[in-house]
């Protein structure tokens, strides 16, 4: 979603790389870029990222009159939330779900802006043994999933010592438990036995949301405004006498009251350097995290089987599925299949790169639904948000034991650095709506910290 870094300085944030695509994919543009303010000359709080978390910390820091700089890496803002044009439809690369509707403050913000804003529909495609599901087929895959989604959120509420998320899975759910435990795998970033069961997300989809004209889209319209700059990636915060000096792979000196690091916690394990270091037991929650993986295959697919716009399809059988598979985005052609972590390490470990993947969709399809119905299938876009050097995986993942490493990671240190970003909230880990709202959070304590000093 967000981020930035320096841990390797030879490859700039105008590459490919730096957004979201292997480098074998042509670089693309973003659907919309924001009119941005120049820095000010003395600000008082310094933002480290221009994604979610950090557009959610400009806005709250100059709704409070704070004056503030935002440095971003990439040559563009929004982070691992990025649309781009695709045959005259707006795509998301990225984040593409507005979950947790009733919580997420980015759609109770876009209804007040009149963004274009649609429930996800609450019906899947099923699909088993290459058909399509009968009636009581279609019942009994709903029942699995929510029978599941229940207990584990139970056990994941209940007291005592963390496990894996996967001993909670229930028993008895028939030929169904496989693809119910493959959903919740590509859902969490990793397998469920190296999830903590203590901060398991719950599946409920009845309040979800997608966004018309893209969720990067939406983002990079928030940041319109704003004092940001870009291709500027910080090398190095000094925060040595309760001020804050940050310094720019570039060489640029900015220096502020605080400061506010939305860099992705996969990011902040190499970089950038803290003077004095980061405490020890800092490091170590931020080093406990798991890397999330969940990538796309863009499908440009007019004849796929599928009909109804915003459809998950549930594919059950003996044969290859795919983790997730989301049909007729906004009633167009286009397609997401979504990749888990085992499908991506295999075509890492293949080193087949985005072509690897195309490879591997068309084969996983072929199988599924027979070549003759991929005759206009093409895949125009590839993610690879584990590769992007701002990024290095889509999401932070706490393993069994870790699950406090996020409420810790939210204390302040000597009242001049905040965290912020998806990984540091409970309920909405992983999403571009957690992210902006903990970097809100983290804007509003510095405020506090900056009105107080000069009051």
């Amino acid at each position: 979603m967000q981020g930035e870094c320096v841990q390797n300085a030879s490859v700039t944030a105008s590459t490919p790389w730096a957004s979201g695509l292997r480098s074998a994919d042509p670089p693309r543009a973003p659907d919309y870029r924001p009119r941005l303010a120049p820095l000010p000359e003395s600000p008082e709080v310094l933002v480290i990222g221009a994604g979610a978390a950090g557009i959610g910390a400009a806005r709250t820091l100059a709704s409070r009159g704070v004056r503030v700089a935002v440095l971003e890496a990439r040559d563009r803002i929004g982070g691992r939330a990025f649309t781009v044009a695709l045959r005259g439809h707006a795509i998301d690369v990225g984040a593409h779900w507005l979950h947790a509707g009733p919580i997420n403050p980015l759609v109770a913000l876009g209804r007040a802006r009149g963004e274009r804003l649609r429930r996800s529909p609450q019906e899947s495609h099923v699909w088993v043994d290459n058909r399509r599901g009968r009636p009581d087929e279609i019942r009994a895959n709903a029942r699995a999933f929510a029978r599941a989604d229940r207990t584990m959120t139970q056990g994941a509420a209940q007291p005592g010592p963390d496990r894996p998320a996967a001993s909670a899975l229930p028993p008895g759910l028939g030929p169904w438990g496989s693809r119910v435990a493959q959903v919740h795998g590509l859902v969490s970033g990793r397998a469920l036995s190296e999830v903590s069961l203590h901060d398991f997300p719950s599946l409920e989809y009845s309040e979800n949301y997608f966004l018309t004209g893209g969720y990067g889209s939406y983002l990079a319209r928030l940041a319109d405004g704003l004092p940001v700059a870009l291709s500027s990636p910080v090398a190095r915060i000094d925060w040595s006498d309760r001020r804050v000096r940050v310094t720019t792979a570039a060489g640029s000196v900015y220096t502020a009251r605080a400061v506010i690091v939305t860099v992705p916690i996969m990011v902040l394990r190499d970089g950038p350097a803290f003077s004095p270091p980061l405490p020890n037991a800092v490091r170590a929650a931020i080093d406990g995290f798991s890397t999330g993986i969940y990538e796309h295959a863009v499908l440009h697919w007019p004849s796929s089987p599928f009909r109804g716009r915003d459809r998950l399809a549930a594919i059950h059988g003996t044969r290859p599925s795919p983790a997730g598979l989301l049909t007729r985005i906004d009633g167009t052609p286009f397609h997401y299949y979504e990749l888990d972590v085992h499908e991506a390490a295999a075509i890492d470990a293949a080193g087949s790169g985005p072509d690897g993947v195309r490879r591997h969709v068309r084969a996983v399809l072929a199988e599924q639904f027979g070549r003759a119905r991929l005759r206009d299938l093409a895949i125009p876009v590839v993610s690879a948000w584990r590769h992007d050097p701002w990024s290095r995986g889509s999401w932070a993942v706490v393993p069994p034991g870790h699950a406090p490493a996020r409420q810790f990671l939210r204390e302040p240190l000597a009242d001049t650095v905040w965290f912020a970003g998806e990984a540091l909230s409970r309920l909405q880990w992983g999403t571009v709506g957690g992210a902006f709202e903990e970097g809100a959070r983290a804007a509003e304590a510095a405020a506090e910290r900056i009105h107080a000093s000069t009051a």
